[in-house]
């Protein structure tokens, strides 16, 4: 009855410790004489009591043994066992003090040394449960005395502090760990935890080996299914690698691959998982790090943990950081690993896409854009897998599988191309293959999450800031670049000594380093930034930015043009497009917590604009690019509010013309001073046309005829790639006064490139990201090219119809390069041949009198009309190339004639000897196109600022 009960209770016990909600059963006020007791239980495997006379007839030797037992409560003595399988008799009326508190002489000398006296260790009749799950066993005093050690620590500090005076060199704890019996390991785990959590004692000397046996521990329990036990010692161990240097060096000498081996063993097991992970991270984020060798040992562990479906938020985080010390420590040898962890990432996103747009389906355009996106993102990651398994191939050097990232290359999307590896000649790819998958991945992620911000969500909690940090500011595939060439340029040397060796002739040179290709980086860093800017409005995005030093800094650089080796436009604005978001809706947040919701703007929203990858900053590193303050003020022109408008009578109209190149009387005088552009009074939009460009489209070209044509979609590919870009370095300094963005979206001519949207979808899209980016707040002008135009008039209709006053009413002008407000013959040319050129759905809007350019170009009537803006409109004179042929031959054609270049109202500019493509590219300061804009501009600010 006496083990039953103790059962019982100790059962109940056990399962509410491991369940982390147990409350100790014994004082914590405990004797020292009975920690003293236990401790010397533990170290030397038993304890006498009840000593009597001696009898060489006894069956235990004469020694008079009754039982062993150990005094666990105040005044009270609990009795275990005997070594015989009969129970001691508890007849505790003839009890005296001096035959209970005879204690082994070890014990004695513990409690003499700590001024104990006999008399304060006098037990008392009781009975009390305190045996584990080892009481089947006849030896029960240690795994008796390891319960009682256990909860002694848990019960009060002042009880840590004596286990730690009596057991100053580890000893008992240690032996506790090594001890056979499960429950002894069990609450040893629980006393190592409990005495280095106090960070009021002192270190012991043998916390690395405590480390070493717990994590001994850990993975023989778990190869015994013994989950319990090993989430224990884990929980010890992690704190024994928190707390120790020594034990964190000893595990990454001898215990990282044992730690493997539990991973692997436990991978259902999320709560080991956690602790695992939560040790790694210690041991290689700390004052050690892992590895090239071990971190390509671990890379597919920790990949698993970021993509596993049953992995925490605490396992992915602590693999996060892990991998991202890993990509900081080993630069380009860490390739694969990036790669790798890309190719996972995008075709998890893929599975998420592929669910979601199962389930919208609703609008027939987009879920063609969707599709395409979603089966270009499929073989962009099949080519990551095989770029990753290809240089994995590359860096073998003895059998594939014993490779150090055979884990990494078993995982699925690696493990078709892995088993082509084992094959005799498999097929190699270079660094700039390499680079170019990666380009491509990173272009595919951003195609698929750009306008879903759930997809964004999970991407970077699936850790893309990580790699998308390391493209930025790391030049990895460059410098593997540069060893591929190294290698390449001493690999003849080499043959040229295995030859005079062997006494044959040199082959010739296959490896010249001439051959090696340059990777795209710099185009890996244009998309990585173009990302990162998508992702930059995310609130949880923002707070590791801008906590990041480093990473600022480099963005400040870059959109400063200070890095040198960054000349990208694109890229500049990206990053101050990055910082403004971060650091603006950060100090909006501050504000709104100390001065409370009267920090919106009056509709409720956040008066931060927020800038994304289709808004593009203009001359960056300008000064009135910063975060806007409450007290920015909102010029507003004062405008008739009223809808009805007499649309019969035309607005009167000054046509100039004017050559192609005409002496101008006018200086253009570029200012240096500043101050007047801090507070800018003015924003001015450039909006590109089809298969423009937010850059290209404005470029000056070397004359003003195209000489190059080619397939009808590379009409506009092909003029303006190089030049000055005149908004940004003519426009900036002679009209400072206002800020500069310039707009990008997708347009084709013909389905056979891809779907776009057509113009009501883009229209509606560019507006939604024009006011959050705060475009309307003052007086606005759009400059525009051919559809840009249209683009333009379809985002005002739309406004004036859902109300958005704001930019309806500061808008105070509109530049047109030849837009075709009545239709286009280039549109009417793929419509009629529909089955040969598909044209896309932009240009069925294009065709010459549809209803819908009618309706526009009345609306826009009617504002003119009114007052409420000024419109300037500029006309080709001259034929387009548009498909050449052999010798010369070319088709050309006259995309807008002057009759749909022209509104009906405002003002006309006739380009002399100018075409389609090259309206908007002025040659000089003096040309027409350039003049009259400027001049029309500052036209529009002293009328309106």
């Amino acid at each position: 009855m006496l083990v039953a009960a103790i059962m019982d209770i100790v059962t109940s016990n056990c399962e509410c410790v491991e369940k982390e909600s147990f409350k100790p059963w014994l004082p914590g006020n405990a004797e020292m004489r009975d920690i003293a007791a236990a401790v010397q239980v533990i170290e030397e495997g038993d304890m006498h009591l009840d000593e009597g006379e001696r009898n060489d007839d006894d069956d235990d030797g004469g020694r008079g043994m009754k039982g062993i037992g150990i005094k666990i409560l105040e005044g009270t003595t609990a009795i275990g066992l005997s070594r015989t399988t009969e129970h001691m008799t508890l007849d505790h009326s003839n009890d005296t003090p001096s035959e209970l508190d005879r204690d082994t002489p070890r014990t004695l000398a513990l409690m003499n040394k700590h001024g104990s006296s006999v008399e304060q260790a006098n037990l008392s009749a009781a009975v009390v449960p305190g045996l584990w799950d080892d009481l089947h066993s006849q030896h029960v005093a240690v795994p008796f005395a390891a319960w009682a050690l256990a909860n002694w620590a848990m019960a009060s500090e002042i009880n840590r502090s004596h286990i730690e005076e009596l057991d100053q060199d580890g000893e008992a704890v240690m032996c506790a760990l090594l001890a056979p019996e499960r429950s002894v390991k069990w609450h040893g785990s629980l006393v190592a935890r409990l005495l280095l959590e106090d960070h009021n004692l002192p270190l012991s000397d043998s916390v690395s080996d405590w480390a070493s046996s717990l994590l001994s521990t850990a993975s023989h329990a778990s190869k015994n299914e013994d989950i319990s036990l090993s989430q224990m010692a884990l929980s010890a161990f992690i704190v024994a690698v928190e707390r120790s240097h020594q034990a964190r060096r000893t595990v990454m000498e001898k215990g990282l691959e044992l730690m493997r081996v539990t991973a692997k063993r436990t991978s259902k097991h999320q709560q080991v998982q956690e602790a695992l992970a939560k040790a790694l991270e210690l041991l290689s984020t700390e004052d050690s790090h892992l590895s090239i060798e071990e971190s390509q040992k671990w890379c597919g562990i920790l990949l698993s943990w970021v993509f596993g479906k049953s992995s925490s938020n605490e396992i992915r985080s602590s693999a996060i950081r892990i991998l991202s010390c890993i990509l900081e420590d080993h630069g380009p040898s860490s390739v694969p690993i990036s790669q790798g962890w890309l190719a996972l990432l995008l075709n998890d996103i893929l599975v998420s896409s592929k669910a979601s747009s199962v389930k919208e389906g609703i609008d027939k355009v987009k879920t063609q854009i969707d599709q395409s996106n979603i089966l270009s993102a499929g073989q962009t990651a099949n080519q990551l897998a095989v770029g990753v398994v290809s240089m994995a191939g590359n860096w073998l050097t003895g059998s594939v599988d014993t490779s150090p990232l055979a884990d990494l290359l078993s995982l699925d999307p690696f493990a078709g191309p892995y088993k082509n590896l084992k094959k005799d000649n498999p097929p190699k790819l270079d660094v700039a293959d390499s680079a170019l998958a990666t380009l491509k991945g990173i272009k595919a992620l951003t195609g698929i999450c750009a306008e879903d911000s759930l997809l964004q969500d999970k991407i970077t909690d699936l850790g893309l800031l990580c790699l998308l940090r390391r493209c930025l500011l790391r030049d990895d595939y460059e410098k593997l670049a540069a060893i591929e060439a190294y290698d390449a340029s001493r690999a003849p040397e080499a043959q040229e000594r295995v030859s005079s060796t062997e006494g044959e002739v040199s082959p010739s040179n296959t490896n010249n380093p001439s051959s090696v290709r340059v990777p795209p980086t710099a185009h890996i860093r244009r998309h990585a930034a173009r990302l990162l800017a998508i992702l930059s409005l995310l609130p949880k995005v923002q707070k590791v930015i801008a906590a990041d030093e480093a990473w600022c800094k480099w963005l400040e650089d870059c959109a400063d043009g200070k890095i040198s080796s960054i000349n990208d436009l694109k890229i500049r604005s990206y990053a101050r497009a990055i910082l403004l978001n971060v650091i603006c809706h950060q100090q909006i947040g501050i504000d709104s917590i100390n001065s409370g919701p009267e920090n919106g703007s009056r509709d409720g929203t956040s008066i931060c604009p927020s800038y994304d990858d289709m808004i593009f900053l203009i001359n960056p590193e300008r000064p009135h690019w910063k975060c806007p303050g409450k007290d920015q003020s909102s010029v507003q022109k004062d405008k008739s509010s009223s809808n009805e408008v007499d649309t019969t009578n035309s607005d009167s109209t000054s046509v100039t013309q004017v050559s192609d190149v005409a002496d101008s009387s006018k200086s253009f005088n570029v200012s240096n001073n500043d101050s007047d552009s801090e507070i800018p009074q003015m924003d001015i939009v450039f909006v590109h046309g089809l298969r423009g460009g937010p850059y290209k489209t404005w470029r000056i070209a070397e004359d003003k005829s195209s000489t190059k044509s080619g397939l009808v979609e590379k009409i506009d590919e092909e003029a303006g790639k190089l030049g000055t870009f005149w908004p940004g370095e003519w426009l900036s300094a002679d009209f400072p006064q206002a800020r500069l963005f310039s707009l990008k979206y997708k347009t084709n001519l013909t389905q056979w490139s891809g779907a776009s949207l057509p113009l009501q979808e883009v229209s509606s899209m560019l507006l939604k990201k024009l006011v959050a980016a705060g475009i309307g707040s003052r007086p606005v002008v759009f400059v525009t090219h051919s559809l840009g135009g249209l683009v333009v008039k379809q985002m005002l209709f739309k406004a004036k119809a859902e109300n958005m006053d704001d930019l309806v009413n500061n808008t105070v002008g509109v530049v047109f390069y030849s837009c075709p407000h009545f239709g286009s013959k280039l549109a009417d040319m793929p419509w009629r041949m529909g089955l040969v050129l598909r044209p896309a759905p932009t240009i069925g809007e294009l065709r010459s009198g549809s209803p819908r350019l009618v309706q526009l170009n009345d609306f826009l009537r009617r504002l003119h009309k009114r007052q409420m803006l000024q419109v300037l409109s500029f006309c080709e004179t001259k034929v387009t190339p548009i498909v050449e042929g052999y010798g010369g031959w070319a088709f050309r054609m006259e995309i807008v004639p002057i009759e749909s270049a022209y509104p009906g109202f405002g003002e006309l500019v006739v380009l002399e000897s100018t075409d389609h493509i090259n309206s908007c590219k002025p040659l000089s300061r003096s040309d027409p196109s350039y003049t009259e804009t400027l001049e029309f501009l500052r036209k529009l600010k002293a009328q309106y600022t």
